[in-house]
């Protein structure tokens, strides 16, 4: 199961992230997906209480992180028969608009690719160590304590 997980300290363009990703999986012999599965998450201009947002900061504790969202995705791609997956994440400072996620699953069917890559993106959000903060326009800042809804 070709697995690439790439934490990004500055913005990342994710269709060519995902292009990039799919020419090595033809390069390194792996068969194409029948199909794919992909999200791709950018930061909202509005902070949770309404207020606009300057930035969203994401801290991790590296090495951990990173073995963590290799279990989420191992688990989760067991469980739908994927066949592939790729997890492109943000960390640092992010501005609104800017790419904080990208997920691709490739599987034999639009089911199992569709289902993998919803599971996938809730772990990410509630299981994966991220520590957000929410920098305000005017000055203040917020570390989030909860998730957004679907």
């Amino acid at each position: 199961m070709p697995l690439r997980i790439t934490l990004h300290a500055t913005a990342f363009e994710p269709l060519e992230a995902l292009s990039q990703w799919q020419q090595e999986l033809l390069i390194g012999g792996q068969t194409p997906s029948a199909a794919e599965s992909l999200f791709i998450g950018r930061v909202r201009g509005e902070a949770a209480d309404g207020s606009a947002l300057a930035a969203l900061e994401l801290e991790h504790y590296p090495g951990m992180t990173e073995r963590q969202l290799e279990q989420l995705a191992h688990g989760c791609m067991a469980r739908h028969a994927a066949m592939s997956c790729l997890i492109q994440h943000r960390i640092g400072r992010v501005l609104p608009g800017e790419a904080i996620v990208l997920v691709a699953i490739g599987a034999d069917r639009r089911g199992p690719a569709q289902r993998c890559c919803q599971e996938l993106l809730e772990a990410l959000k509630h299981d994966a160590p991220f520590w957000k903060r929410e920098w305000h326009t005017d000055g203040r800042s917020t570390w989030i304590t909860g998730n957004t809804p679907l």
